[in-house]
């Protein structure tokens, strides 16, 4: 396994962050946690910061009620967290199948107990987090293309979205931390380009 240096261990940290928050809603303890993050006046800091306020203003229940009408239930404000939906405007569409041969070309099975289909943000939230670490290793310039086909070229939309929703308060501080993320990478990887 590659070494990593901070920068992509604190990525990794902020991917696995956001795979966690929307593979399902956080309980008490990780809302705890979470109230507690330390922000400064970066654009991610003050993302950070709205984030650490919407968790210590919460708790278990509100948030669960909150991620099922967002993810589960079937309300106008419902969101498909699916590369597929925001790409072709289909389930299980060319982007799936796009991701499915590129997590084979780098060796990665998803695991027989998911449920969801390898585009949901979350498992997609997961690979980065797994490849910014260093968990997973990729060839030189991998790490960028996948970004650019997998994450970049949708996950913007999703974020916004999630950050807009009228009845999202804490999952629309999860939208505006995955939203500035997102962009400070795209622009990170155009830079070093």
């Amino acid at each position: 396994m590659e070494i990593k240096d901070e920068l992509d261990l604190a990525r990794s940290k902020e991917y696995a962050l956001l795979a966690a928050l929307l593979t399902r809603s956080p309980d008490d303890l990780l809302l705890r946690r979470i109230s507690a993050i330390e922000a400064d006046q970066s654009p991610l800091g003050v993302a950070h910061a709205n984030l650490a306020h919407a968790a210590h203003r919460s708790n278990e229940q509100t948030v669960a009620r909150e991620f099922f009408a967002l993810f589960s239930g079937l309300g106008e404000e419902a969101l498909l967290p699916y590369a597929s939906h925001y790409m072709s405007h289909t389930l299980y569409g060319r982007p799936l199948v796009q991701l499915r041969e590129t997590l084979l070309s780098l060796n990665l099975a998803m695991a027989q107990n998911q449920n969801e289909p390898e585009d949901h943000a979350s498992l997609v939230c997961e690979v980065m987090a797994a490849i910014a670490s260093g968990r997973v290793s990729v060839d030189a310039g991998a790490e960028r293309v996948f970004f650019h086909e997998h994450v970049s070229s949708w996950m913007i939309q999703f974020f916004d979205d999630l950050e807009r929703t009228r009845s999202a308060d804490f999952y629309a501080a999860v939208g505006k931390v995955g939203r500035t993320f997102i962009d400070i990478e795209l622009k990170a990887f155009i830079l070093t380009n």
